[in-house]
């Protein structure tokens, strides 16, 4: 694999990107724009530990038809990724929201760095506890609340104290660090206000700290993507969540219905419209992931679009090879 700084969490299962590289030959082949396989040169990807590893499955994909080009992705969270982004310093930034209008955004404006936001995958993000907590099988978001809310911090420190009817075990709280946009929407779908979050729990933008510490702890609690849940269902169990209507699993069927509410949410990439036009390389990878962008969101085990999201995304990759001069 032709990448230099590809962060172990992206890393996708061999097994995955082995069943991906079969559906897309059955389908006809790799389509990495008609270059052919003659392409070289570099390109930079960073942003949200939760898309990268979808974005290092296209990566991957991608370099079986062009080795000559070399792909880095990186996960320095959302909010981190943005500011080298904004910066000129990447091609592509993976994120778990949308850009800030009012922090992010001006800064690319201010740089000429211009970009299409585009949906590539869903998410549902997933509530976690250890295999060994058999009480906590289905949150409200009011309990979720009771507990990451900025007035909790050190005042709400076990089990009981969420619900009467929970044991006597001192909460361990797990979750992303504050540069991830994990960290953004959890807090504002769940506290009302992004960025709002009690402070003393212990924050990671590596989603594997996550989910062993939650699985060692008897209290522990935490949050990340579907994805990070998936990879590790035999450590830790998903909290079923009722947004109002009833306990709901996080799946890919309660995302795409509809039910599985506020925590379902949509996954993002941004790439730049100036590297479309300067990098040969870029323009057939963004290409390629927009083609088989359902096939490597099923194989990297994301909730893919569905038909009305496909259709959006084709409009807007269209979009970004006119702003390219494509």
């Amino acid at each position: 694999m032709n990448r230099t700084s590809l962060n172990r969490r992206a890393i996708v299962p061999a097994a995955a990107v082995a069943s991906l590289a079969l559906v897309l030959s059955a389908c006809g082949g790799n389509n990495n724009g008609g270059s052919g396989g003659g392409l070289s040169g570099t390109i930079t990807i960073d942003g949200s530990s939760t898309v990268g590893p979808m974005s290092a499955a296209a990566s991957e994909l991608f370099n079986e038809e062009n080795p000559d080009v070399k792909i880095t992705v990186g996960e320095s969270g959302t909010g981190g990724g943005f500011e080298k982004f904004c910066n000129g310093e990447t091609d592509l930034n993976d994120a778990s929201r949308p850009i800030k209008a009012d922090e992010e955004a001006p800064i690319c404006e201010e740089n000429g760095v211009q970009y299409q936001e585009m949906v590539v995958a869903n998410d549902a993000l997933t509530v976690i506890v250890p295999k060994a907590n058999d009480w906590a099988t289905c949150m409200t978001v009011e309990q979720l609340n009771t507990i990451w809310d900025p007035k909790a911090d050190g005042k709400v420190t076990n089990w009981n104290q969420v619900d009467p009817s929970y044991p006597d075990v001192p909460l361990e709280l797990f979750g992303p660090g504050t540069d991830s946009g994990t960290f953004d929407y959890f807090t504002d779908v769940i506290n009302g206000e992004e960025g709002a979050s009690r402070a003393d729990y212990q924050p990671s933008e590596d989603d594997n700290v996550i989910v062993e510490g939650t699985a060692g702890s008897k209290g522990g609690l935490g949050y990340l993507g579907y994805t990070y849940y998936e990879q590790n269902s035999d450590k830790v169990n998903a909290v079923q969540i009722d947004g109002g209507g009833g306990c709901v699993s996080p799946s890919a069927e309660a995302v795409q219905d509809g039910t599985y509410t506020p925590l379902a949410r949509p996954l993002f990439i941004y790439p730049s419209v100036g590297s479309m036009s300067d990098n040969e390389a870029f323009a057939d990878f963004v290409q390629f992931y927009v083609d088989n962008d359902a096939a490597i969101a099923e194989a990297a085990l994301y909730i893919p679009l569905s038909d009305e999201q496909k259709a959006t995304l084709d409009s807007e990759f269209a979009d970004l090879q006119s702003a390219a001069g494509l």
